[in-house]
């Protein structure tokens, strides 16, 4: 099992900015497809963006232009820059590693988007 551990949720305000990270401790984060997904409640996860060994990321429609997915080999770490947050972006964001088919997650971290 390799445990991921997310931080850097919180509350903001519509408009500003946040950065998710997804620690990695025991693995070579540019090895695999690695990601984001977010479940608000009363709704089901859906994915946010992800990045493959190779580098091609992919996003959510609702997010292109606003959220950037990275990584950080050196640091084990992958990160999700938030900017120009919405409301509708309130949720509970979970990473994700994909190992040859075995998908493993972290526990999430809260973010929400209020005045």
């Amino acid at each position: 099992q390799v445990p991921l551990v997310e931080s850097g949720g919180g509350l903001v305000q519509p408009g500003g900015s946040l950065r998710l990270s997804c620690a990695a401790s025991t693995i070579i984060v540019n090895l695999y497809t690695m990601g984001w997904y977010r479940q608000a409640p009363g709704k089901q996860r859906e994915m946010v963006a992800s990045i493959t060994a190779g580098g091609t990321t992919n996003y959510a429609d609702s997010v292109k232009g606003r959220l950037t997915i990275s990584r950080d080999n050196a640091k084990r770490t992958l990160y999700l820059q938030m900017n120009s947050l919405k409301p509708e972006d309130t949720a509970v964001y979970y990473c994700y590693v994909n190992r040859n088919g075995i998908v493993t997650w972290g526990q999430g971290t809260q973010v929400t988007v209020s005045s």
